[in-house]
């Protein structure tokens, strides 16, 4: 079982008995505003389901973590990363709001990237983003990713096309060699 801690926070393998704060984070407005458009709770039920299976390198499904806080053990939000390509996976993070602007996006993506790096062998982590969702980038930058281009309107959201932020890390940037 995959378990990975920070001075503030663990971030766990999700379980069934989470359900009910998946399903408020997913259904909350103000976190999903930006990511996607409002889902019913069959289908987020379903997305739910897809991220409780067993994570091991190679896995197709997501490596979906719940962060909670390391003293309470209150769940914060969301983290984990999907393999995309060979040695390559896509990021990914929500916190509820009152979580959000305290420093743990960045803490646990941290711990994720330390985790996808090491034992999961990536060579490349990417992360897509609304452009405008300012807070998201500046956590993926605060860990070092860095913008690597802009799709034109490549993302419907909320009756409209966006453009996409593409952001990228390299093992080689976030591991420099001595």
């Amino acid at each position: 079982m995959i378990m990975l801690a920070t001075p503030r926070l663990r971030c766990e393998m999700l379980h069934q008995a989470d359900w009910p704060f998946f399903l408020s984070l997913y259904q909350n407005q103000a976190v999903m505003r930006q990511v996607m458009d409002a889902m019913s709770e069959t289908e987020i039920r379903d997305a739910f389901e897809s991220r409780l299976a067993p994570w091991s390198p190679g896995a197709e499904h997501w490596l979906c973590l719940l962060v909670r806080e390391a003293s309470s053990g209150e769940p914060l939000g969301l983290t984990g990363f999907i393999q995309r390509e060979k040695e390559m996976a896509e990021v990914g993070f929500l916190f509820s709001p009152t979580a959000q602007g305290k420093g743990y996006g960045t803490e646990s993506l941290r711990a994720v990237c330390d985790f996808a790096f090491s034992e999961g062998k990536f060579r490349r982590l990417t992360a897509t983003v609304t452009a405008g969702n300012l807070a998201s980038r500046r956590v993926l930058e605060k860990v070092g990713f860095v913008l690597e281009g802009e799709l034109r309107e490549s993302y419907w959201l909320g009756g409209k096309w966006h453009n996409d932020w593409l952001m990228g890390l390299l093992r080689s940037d976030y591991f420099p060699s001595p």
